[in-house]
Protein backbone atom coordinates (compact mmCIF):
# COMPACT_ATOMS: atom_id res chain seq x y z
CA UNK A 1 0.00 0.00 0.00
CA UNK A 2 1.05 3.21 -0.67
CA UNK A 3 2.32 6.24 1.90
CA UNK A 4 -0.71 8.03 1.05
CA UNK A 5 -3.37 5.52 0.88
CA UNK A 6 -1.84 3.68 4.11
CA UNK A 7 -2.63 7.09 6.15
CA UNK A 8 -5.51 7.77 5.11
CA UNK A 9 -6.95 4.11 5.65
CA UNK A 10 -5.52 4.28 9.03
CA UNK A 11 -7.52 7.91 9.88
CA UNK A 12 -10.70 7.36 8.08
CA UNK A 13 -10.63 4.06 10.17
CA UNK A 14 -10.39 5.73 13.41
CA UNK A 15 -12.92 8.39 12.23
CA UNK A 16 -15.71 5.95 10.58
CA UNK A 17 -15.70 4.54 14.81
CA UNK A 18 -16.32 7.57 16.07
CA UNK A 19 -18.76 8.68 13.93
CA UNK A 20 -20.76 5.45 14.72
CA UNK A 21 -20.35 6.28 18.11
CA UNK A 22 -21.70 9.83 17.44
CA UNK A 23 -25.03 8.41 15.36
CA UNK A 24 -25.72 5.97 18.40
CA UNK A 25 -25.30 8.61 21.03
CA UNK A 26 -26.14 11.45 19.28
CA UNK A 27 -28.30 10.68 16.15
CA UNK A 28 -31.76 12.89 17.60
CA UNK A 29 -29.73 15.75 18.43
CA UNK A 30 -30.64 18.95 16.32
CA UNK A 31 -28.03 20.91 14.58
CA UNK A 32 -30.17 23.51 12.74
CA UNK A 33 -33.26 25.28 11.59
CA UNK A 34 -34.59 25.78 8.54
CA UNK A 35 -36.67 29.26 7.76
CA UNK A 36 -38.92 29.79 4.60
CA UNK A 37 -36.47 32.29 3.55
CA UNK A 38 -33.61 29.13 3.14
CA UNK A 39 -36.21 26.71 1.71
CA UNK A 40 -36.93 29.47 -1.35
CA UNK A 41 -33.98 31.50 -1.16
CA UNK A 42 -31.64 28.26 -2.19
CA UNK A 43 -30.77 26.48 1.42
CA UNK A 44 -28.27 29.24 1.91
CA UNK A 45 -26.51 28.21 5.34
CA UNK A 46 -28.37 25.08 5.91
CA UNK A 47 -26.10 22.83 7.77
CA UNK A 48 -27.05 19.50 6.24
CA UNK A 49 -23.64 17.47 5.37
CA UNK A 50 -20.16 16.35 6.25
CA UNK A 51 -17.47 17.64 4.66
CA UNK A 52 -13.90 17.65 6.52
CA UNK A 53 -11.49 18.69 4.38
CA UNK A 54 -12.29 22.77 4.83
CA UNK A 55 -14.32 25.07 6.13
CA UNK A 56 -15.52 28.27 5.20
CA UNK A 57 -16.12 31.04 7.99
CA UNK A 58 -18.18 34.04 7.23
CA UNK A 59 -15.33 36.43 8.42
CA UNK A 60 -12.14 34.58 8.39
CA UNK A 61 -12.02 32.62 5.26
CA UNK A 62 -11.71 29.72 3.97
CA UNK A 63 -9.17 26.82 6.02
CA UNK A 64 -8.07 23.85 5.27
CA UNK A 65 -7.79 20.74 7.85
CA UNK A 66 -7.46 24.22 10.30
CA UNK A 67 -4.57 25.90 8.15
CA UNK A 68 -5.65 29.52 6.67
CA UNK A 69 -4.12 30.28 3.16
CA UNK A 70 -1.18 32.59 4.50
CA UNK A 71 -0.29 29.80 6.77
CA UNK A 72 -0.61 27.29 3.99
CA UNK A 73 1.80 29.83 1.78
CA UNK A 74 4.52 29.39 4.81
CA UNK A 75 4.02 25.56 5.89
CA UNK A 76 3.80 23.65 2.74
CA UNK A 77 6.59 22.25 0.78
CA UNK A 78 7.40 24.37 -2.33
CA UNK A 79 9.97 23.10 -5.27
CA UNK A 80 13.79 24.25 -4.75
CA UNK A 81 13.95 28.13 -4.08
CA UNK A 82 10.30 28.55 -4.94
CA UNK A 83 8.13 31.19 -3.42
CA UNK A 84 4.51 29.21 -3.92
CA UNK A 85 3.09 26.00 -1.95
CA UNK A 86 2.58 22.76 -3.82
CA UNK A 87 -0.97 21.85 -4.82
CA UNK A 88 0.40 18.25 -4.21
CA UNK A 89 1.02 18.74 -0.27
CA UNK A 90 -2.62 20.61 -0.12
CA UNK A 91 -4.02 17.33 -1.50
CA UNK A 92 -2.10 14.67 1.47
CA UNK A 93 -3.38 17.44 4.06
CA UNK A 94 -6.82 17.41 3.05
CA UNK A 95 -6.44 13.11 2.68
CA UNK A 96 -4.75 12.96 6.04
CA UNK A 97 -5.06 15.69 8.88
CA UNK A 98 -1.19 16.47 8.55
CA UNK A 99 0.54 18.30 6.82
CA UNK A 100 3.29 16.58 4.88
CA UNK A 101 6.91 16.46 4.51
CA UNK A 102 8.97 17.37 1.55
CA UNK A 103 9.56 13.64 0.63
CA UNK A 104 5.51 12.83 0.72
CA UNK A 105 4.95 15.81 -1.59
CA UNK A 106 7.69 14.47 -3.73
CA UNK A 107 6.31 10.95 -3.89
CA UNK A 108 3.19 11.89 -4.89
CA UNK A 109 4.21 14.08 -7.87
CA UNK A 110 6.18 11.02 -9.33
CA UNK A 111 2.81 8.68 -8.32
CA UNK A 112 1.00 11.13 -10.17
CA UNK A 113 3.38 11.39 -12.99
CA UNK A 114 3.38 7.47 -12.80
CA UNK A 115 -0.46 7.45 -13.12
CA UNK A 116 -1.12 10.40 -16.30
CA UNK A 117 -0.79 8.45 -19.60
CA UNK A 118 -4.22 9.65 -21.02
CA UNK A 119 -6.35 6.65 -23.07
CA UNK A 120 -6.17 7.26 -26.77
CA UNK A 121 -9.72 7.14 -26.99
CA UNK A 122 -10.06 10.33 -24.63
CA UNK A 123 -8.21 12.55 -27.31
CA UNK A 124 -10.64 10.70 -30.31
CA UNK A 125 -13.70 11.99 -28.28
CA UNK A 126 -12.37 15.63 -27.67
CA UNK A 127 -11.20 15.66 -32.00
CA UNK A 128 -14.31 14.52 -32.94
CA UNK A 129 -15.78 18.04 -31.21
CA UNK A 130 -15.95 21.14 -32.94
CA UNK A 131 -12.99 23.20 -32.36
CA UNK A 132 -15.24 25.72 -30.87
CA UNK A 133 -16.78 24.05 -28.78
CA UNK A 134 -16.80 25.51 -25.23
CA UNK A 135 -13.52 24.43 -23.10
CA UNK A 136 -15.61 23.82 -19.96
CA UNK A 137 -17.82 21.12 -22.19
CA UNK A 138 -14.85 19.39 -23.41
CA UNK A 139 -13.70 19.29 -19.98
CA UNK A 140 -16.98 17.62 -19.09
CA UNK A 141 -16.88 15.37 -22.05
CA UNK A 142 -13.24 14.37 -21.41
CA UNK A 143 -14.06 13.49 -18.18
CA UNK A 144 -16.72 10.79 -19.14
CA UNK A 145 -14.94 9.44 -21.68
CA UNK A 146 -12.06 8.71 -19.02
CA UNK A 147 -14.98 6.49 -17.11
CA UNK A 148 -14.24 3.03 -19.39
CA UNK A 149 -11.61 2.58 -17.17
CA UNK A 150 -13.16 3.41 -13.95
CA UNK A 151 -11.67 0.76 -11.11
CA UNK A 152 -14.87 1.33 -9.16
CA UNK A 153 -17.79 0.79 -12.00
CA UNK A 154 -15.77 -2.39 -12.61
CA UNK A 155 -14.92 -3.80 -9.18
CA UNK A 156 -18.63 -2.70 -8.07
CA UNK A 157 -19.99 -5.01 -11.12
CA UNK A 158 -17.44 -7.90 -9.56
CA UNK A 159 -19.57 -7.55 -6.34
CA UNK A 160 -16.91 -6.52 -4.15
CA UNK A 161 -17.70 -5.26 -0.47
CA UNK A 162 -18.89 -2.16 0.71
CA UNK A 163 -15.83 -2.01 3.35
CA UNK A 164 -13.70 -1.53 -0.48
CA UNK A 165 -15.43 1.40 -1.72
CA UNK A 166 -12.75 3.56 -0.42
CA UNK A 167 -9.97 1.52 -2.09
CA UNK A 168 -10.85 2.00 -5.41
CA UNK A 169 -12.40 5.27 -4.99
CA UNK A 170 -8.54 6.56 -4.01
CA UNK A 171 -7.41 4.61 -7.38
CA UNK A 172 -9.65 6.13 -9.43
CA UNK A 173 -9.25 10.18 -7.96
CA UNK A 174 -5.37 9.17 -8.06
CA UNK A 175 -5.71 7.93 -11.54
CA UNK A 176 -8.04 11.03 -12.74
CA UNK A 177 -6.46 13.87 -11.15
CA UNK A 178 -3.03 12.74 -12.49
CA UNK A 179 -4.61 12.90 -15.71
CA UNK A 180 -6.41 16.61 -15.82
CA UNK A 181 -3.36 18.44 -16.59
CA UNK A 182 -2.53 16.44 -19.70
CA UNK A 183 -6.41 17.02 -20.93
CA UNK A 184 -6.80 20.71 -19.68
CA UNK A 185 -3.31 21.48 -21.91
CA UNK A 186 -4.51 19.16 -24.51
CA UNK A 187 -7.96 21.20 -24.90
CA UNK A 188 -6.58 24.88 -24.71
CA UNK A 189 -3.33 23.60 -27.29
CA UNK A 190 -6.12 22.13 -29.58
CA UNK A 191 -8.79 24.89 -29.36
CA UNK A 192 -5.91 27.89 -29.02
CA UNK A 193 -2.65 27.15 -30.82
CA UNK A 194 -3.68 25.29 -33.69
CA UNK A 195 -3.66 21.88 -32.30
CA UNK A 196 0.30 21.82 -31.57
CA UNK A 197 0.68 20.21 -28.37
CA UNK A 198 3.70 20.31 -26.10
CA UNK A 199 4.72 16.90 -24.55
CA UNK A 200 4.31 16.33 -20.42
CA UNK A 201 7.96 16.14 -18.18
CA UNK A 202 7.44 13.19 -16.10
CA UNK A 203 10.38 14.68 -13.68
CA UNK A 204 8.25 17.87 -13.04
CA UNK A 205 5.83 18.61 -10.27
CA UNK A 206 1.95 18.48 -11.27
CA UNK A 207 1.23 22.04 -11.23
CA UNK A 208 5.01 22.93 -13.10
CA UNK A 209 4.25 20.91 -15.71
CA UNK A 210 0.72 21.35 -16.02
CA UNK A 211 1.83 25.17 -17.24
CA UNK A 212 4.66 23.64 -19.45
CA UNK A 213 2.02 21.64 -21.26
CA UNK A 214 0.03 24.59 -21.80
CA UNK A 215 3.02 27.00 -22.87
CA UNK A 216 4.37 28.55 -20.53
CA UNK A 217 8.20 28.28 -19.06
CA UNK A 218 8.43 31.88 -17.37
CA UNK A 219 9.65 30.77 -13.67
CA UNK A 220 7.14 33.19 -11.99
CA UNK A 221 4.21 31.83 -14.06
CA UNK A 222 5.21 28.69 -12.71
CA UNK A 223 4.83 29.90 -9.28
CA UNK A 224 1.39 31.33 -10.45
CA UNK A 225 0.16 27.95 -11.47
CA UNK A 226 1.32 26.51 -8.36
CA UNK A 227 -0.45 29.03 -5.68
CA UNK A 228 -3.49 29.18 -8.33
CA UNK A 229 -3.67 25.39 -8.04
CA UNK A 230 -3.34 25.41 -4.61
CA UNK A 231 -5.96 28.28 -3.16
CA UNK A 232 -9.10 27.03 -5.71
CA UNK A 233 -8.81 23.59 -4.38
CA UNK A 234 -11.60 23.07 -2.01
CA UNK A 235 -13.98 25.81 -0.61
CA UNK A 236 -16.21 23.57 1.89
CA UNK A 237 -18.61 21.33 0.58
CA UNK A 238 -21.87 23.36 0.43
CA UNK A 239 -20.42 25.18 -2.88
CA UNK A 240 -22.62 24.12 -6.07
CA UNK A 241 -19.15 21.88 -7.54
CA UNK A 242 -18.44 20.15 -4.23
CA UNK A 243 -22.22 19.37 -3.33
CA UNK A 244 -22.62 18.18 -6.99
CA UNK A 245 -19.91 15.91 -6.20
CA UNK A 246 -21.29 14.59 -3.03
CA UNK A 247 -24.83 14.35 -4.34
CA UNK A 248 -23.48 12.42 -7.14
CA UNK A 249 -21.01 10.31 -5.47
CA UNK A 250 -24.04 9.26 -2.87
CA UNK A 251 -25.30 7.63 -5.06
CA UNK A 252 -22.66 5.12 -5.81
CA UNK A 253 -21.59 6.60 -9.00
CA UNK A 254 -17.37 6.44 -9.91
CA UNK A 255 -15.62 9.59 -9.93
CA UNK A 256 -15.43 10.15 -13.42
CA UNK A 257 -19.74 10.28 -13.26
CA UNK A 258 -19.05 12.34 -10.00
CA UNK A 259 -16.65 14.74 -11.50
CA UNK A 260 -18.27 15.17 -14.84
CA UNK A 261 -21.46 16.63 -12.63
CA UNK A 262 -19.39 18.65 -10.67
CA UNK A 263 -17.57 20.42 -13.54
CA UNK A 264 -21.27 21.12 -14.78
CA UNK A 265 -22.39 22.64 -11.91
CA UNK A 266 -18.76 25.03 -11.64
CA UNK A 267 -19.59 26.05 -15.46
CA UNK A 268 -22.41 28.01 -14.25
CA UNK A 269 -22.20 31.62 -14.40
CA UNK A 270 -22.88 32.10 -10.54
CA UNK A 271 -19.99 29.90 -9.73
CA UNK A 272 -17.19 28.89 -11.60
CA UNK A 273 -17.76 30.64 -14.87
CA UNK A 274 -17.16 34.31 -12.65
CA UNK A 275 -14.16 34.66 -13.27
CA UNK A 276 -13.90 34.82 -17.21
CA UNK A 277 -16.78 37.41 -16.36
CA UNK A 278 -14.68 39.23 -14.73
CA UNK A 279 -11.85 39.72 -17.15
CA UNK A 280 -14.23 40.47 -20.12
CA UNK A 281 -16.37 42.90 -17.85
CA UNK A 282 -12.77 45.01 -17.30
CA UNK A 283 -11.89 44.38 -21.01
CA UNK A 284 -15.11 45.68 -22.35
CA UNK A 285 -14.85 48.70 -19.60
CA UNK A 286 -11.10 49.43 -20.81
CA UNK A 287 -12.42 49.76 -24.35
CA UNK A 288 -15.42 51.82 -23.67
CA UNK A 289 -13.63 54.35 -21.52
CA UNK A 290 -10.80 54.10 -24.24
CA UNK A 291 -7.76 53.89 -22.49
CA UNK A 292 -5.97 50.56 -20.58
CA UNK A 293 -5.55 53.15 -17.49
CA UNK A 294 -8.74 54.47 -16.36
CA UNK A 295 -9.06 56.85 -13.58
CA UNK A 296 -10.89 56.34 -10.59
CA UNK A 297 -13.49 58.48 -11.44
CA UNK A 298 -13.67 56.93 -14.78
CA UNK A 299 -14.21 53.19 -13.13
CA UNK A 300 -16.74 54.46 -10.50
CA UNK A 301 -18.90 56.13 -13.41
CA UNK A 302 -18.59 52.41 -15.41
CA UNK A 303 -19.89 51.34 -11.79
CA UNK A 304 -22.52 53.09 -11.35
CA UNK A 305 -23.75 52.31 -14.92
CA UNK A 306 -23.22 48.36 -14.45
CA UNK A 307 -25.33 48.43 -11.23
CA UNK A 308 -28.20 51.17 -13.07
CA UNK A 309 -28.59 48.95 -15.83
CA UNK A 310 -29.32 45.74 -13.06
CA UNK A 311 -26.55 44.23 -13.79
CA UNK A 312 -23.44 43.26 -11.28
CA UNK A 313 -19.99 43.99 -10.70
CA UNK A 314 -18.41 40.37 -11.63
CA UNK A 315 -15.83 39.36 -8.79
CA UNK A 316 -17.59 41.05 -6.00
CA UNK A 317 -20.11 39.67 -3.49
CA UNK A 318 -20.21 36.37 -2.13
CA UNK A 319 -22.97 33.62 -0.67
CA UNK A 320 -20.97 33.54 2.32
CA UNK A 321 -17.81 35.22 3.18
CA UNK A 322 -18.68 38.63 4.80
CA UNK A 323 -14.70 39.76 4.44
CA UNK A 324 -12.54 40.32 1.33
CA UNK A 325 -11.65 36.85 0.25
CA UNK A 326 -8.51 35.44 0.99
CA UNK A 327 -7.71 33.60 -2.00
CA UNK A 328 -7.94 37.22 -3.73
CA UNK A 329 -5.43 38.67 -0.83
CA UNK A 330 -2.82 35.79 -1.58
CA UNK A 331 -3.35 37.00 -5.76
CA UNK A 332 -3.03 40.55 -4.69
CA UNK A 333 0.53 39.90 -2.55
CA UNK A 334 1.66 37.66 -5.83
CA UNK A 335 1.20 40.67 -7.79
CA UNK A 336 2.54 43.08 -5.47
CA UNK A 337 5.40 41.05 -5.71
CA UNK A 338 5.90 40.52 -9.20
CA UNK A 339 3.91 42.07 -11.41
CA UNK A 340 2.55 45.27 -9.82
CA UNK A 341 3.21 47.82 -12.46
CA UNK A 342 0.45 46.14 -14.64
CA UNK A 343 -1.97 48.05 -15.30
CA UNK A 344 -4.41 45.53 -15.44
CA UNK A 345 -3.72 44.51 -12.29
CA UNK A 346 -3.58 48.07 -11.54
CA UNK A 347 -7.23 48.14 -12.58
CA UNK A 348 -7.68 45.42 -10.12
CA UNK A 349 -6.89 46.67 -6.98
CA UNK A 350 -8.77 50.12 -7.51
CA UNK A 351 -11.90 48.23 -8.30
CA UNK A 352 -10.72 46.39 -4.51
CA UNK A 353 -10.78 50.49 -3.31
CA UNK A 354 -13.92 51.67 -5.35
CA UNK A 355 -16.41 48.99 -5.93
CA UNK A 356 -17.29 47.95 -1.92
CA UNK A 357 -17.30 51.68 -1.00
CA UNK A 358 -20.11 51.75 -4.00
CA UNK A 359 -21.70 48.69 -2.96
CA UNK A 360 -22.09 49.62 0.75
CA UNK A 361 -23.47 52.88 -0.02
CA UNK A 362 -26.79 51.07 -1.80
CA UNK A 363 -27.43 50.07 1.84
CA UNK A 364 -28.79 46.22 0.55
CA UNK A 365 -25.49 44.00 0.04
CA UNK A 366 -23.90 42.11 2.98
CA UNK A 367 -21.03 41.50 1.48
CA UNK A 368 -19.25 43.93 -0.47
CA UNK A 369 -16.20 41.81 -0.85
CA UNK A 370 -13.90 40.57 -3.66
CA UNK A 371 -14.09 36.83 -4.18
CA UNK A 372 -11.36 34.88 -5.72
CA UNK A 373 -12.53 35.68 -9.25
CA UNK A 374 -12.23 38.87 -8.73
CA UNK A 375 -8.13 38.87 -9.11
CA UNK A 376 -7.08 35.74 -11.13
CA UNK A 377 -7.61 36.93 -14.56
CA UNK A 378 -5.44 39.72 -14.43
CA UNK A 379 -2.51 37.71 -13.28
CA UNK A 380 -3.53 35.35 -15.83
CA UNK A 381 -3.46 37.73 -18.66
CA UNK A 382 -0.30 39.47 -17.89
CA UNK A 383 1.60 36.12 -18.36
CA UNK A 384 -0.05 35.64 -21.78
CA UNK A 385 -2.65 33.32 -20.69
CA UNK A 386 -5.23 35.90 -22.54
CA UNK A 387 -7.95 32.99 -23.52
CA UNK A 388 -10.67 34.25 -20.91
CA UNK A 389 -12.76 30.90 -21.55
CA UNK A 390 -10.21 28.71 -20.41
CA UNK A 391 -10.21 30.16 -17.27
CA UNK A 392 -13.22 27.49 -15.91
CA UNK A 393 -11.13 24.88 -16.91
CA UNK A 394 -7.87 25.98 -14.35
CA UNK A 395 -10.43 26.04 -11.77
CA UNK A 396 -11.66 22.93 -12.46
CA UNK A 397 -8.36 21.36 -12.45
CA UNK A 398 -7.84 22.68 -9.62
CA UNK A 399 -10.81 21.72 -7.39
CA UNK A 400 -10.45 18.25 -8.39
CA UNK A 401 -8.55 17.97 -5.39
CA UNK A 402 -10.69 18.86 -3.06
CA UNK A 403 -13.68 17.11 -4.00
CA UNK A 404 -12.14 14.20 -4.78
CA UNK A 405 -10.66 14.40 -1.20
CA UNK A 406 -14.56 13.86 -0.34
CA UNK A 407 -15.07 12.00 -1.85
CA UNK A 408 -12.65 9.60 -0.63
CA UNK A 409 -13.91 10.26 2.64
CA UNK A 410 -17.36 9.90 2.10
CA UNK A 411 -16.70 5.99 0.71
CA UNK A 412 -14.60 5.75 3.72
CA UNK A 413 -17.03 6.88 6.27
CA UNK A 414 -19.82 4.88 4.69
CA UNK A 415 -22.24 7.97 4.26
CA UNK A 416 -25.44 7.46 3.07
CA UNK A 417 -27.29 8.47 -0.11
CA UNK A 418 -28.45 11.89 0.24
CA UNK A 419 -32.12 12.13 -0.12
CA UNK A 420 -34.09 15.27 1.31
CA UNK A 421 -37.41 15.87 1.45
CA UNK A 422 -39.19 18.30 -1.03
CA UNK A 423 -42.28 20.22 -0.43
CA UNK A 424 -45.14 21.63 -2.45
CA UNK A 425 -45.52 25.60 -2.53
CA UNK A 426 -49.38 24.34 -1.60
CA UNK A 427 -48.04 22.44 1.56
CA UNK A 428 -45.91 25.76 3.07
CA UNK A 429 -49.08 28.11 2.37
CA UNK A 430 -50.80 25.34 4.09
CA UNK A 431 -48.07 24.81 6.62
CA UNK A 432 -47.99 28.64 7.31
CA UNK A 433 -52.39 29.60 7.12
CA UNK A 434 -51.70 31.23 3.94
CA UNK A 435 -54.86 32.09 2.11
Amino acid sequence: MDPLKEKFYQKSVALKAEIKNILKDHGETIVDKVTVEQLIGGMRSVKSMIWDTSSLDPEEGIRFRGYNIPQLRELLPRVPNGKEPLPEGLFWLMMTGELPTVEDVRWLSAEWSRRADVPVHVFEALRALPIDTHPMTQFSIAILAMQKDSIFAQRYEEGMSKNDYWDVMYEDSMNMIAKLPRIAAFIYRRTFHNDMHISPDPTMDWGGNFAKMLGFEDRDFLALMRLYLTIHTDHEGGNASAHTMHLVGSTLSDVYYSFSGAMNALAGPLHGLANQEVIKWIFEMVEEIGTNRPTKDQIRTYINETLAEGKVVPGYGHAVLRQPDPRFIAQMRFAQENIKDDPTVQIVWDLFEIVPEVLNALGKVKNPWPNVDAHSGALLVHYGLTEYNFYTVLFGVSRALGVCAGLCWDRALGLALERPKSITTDWLKSYLAIN
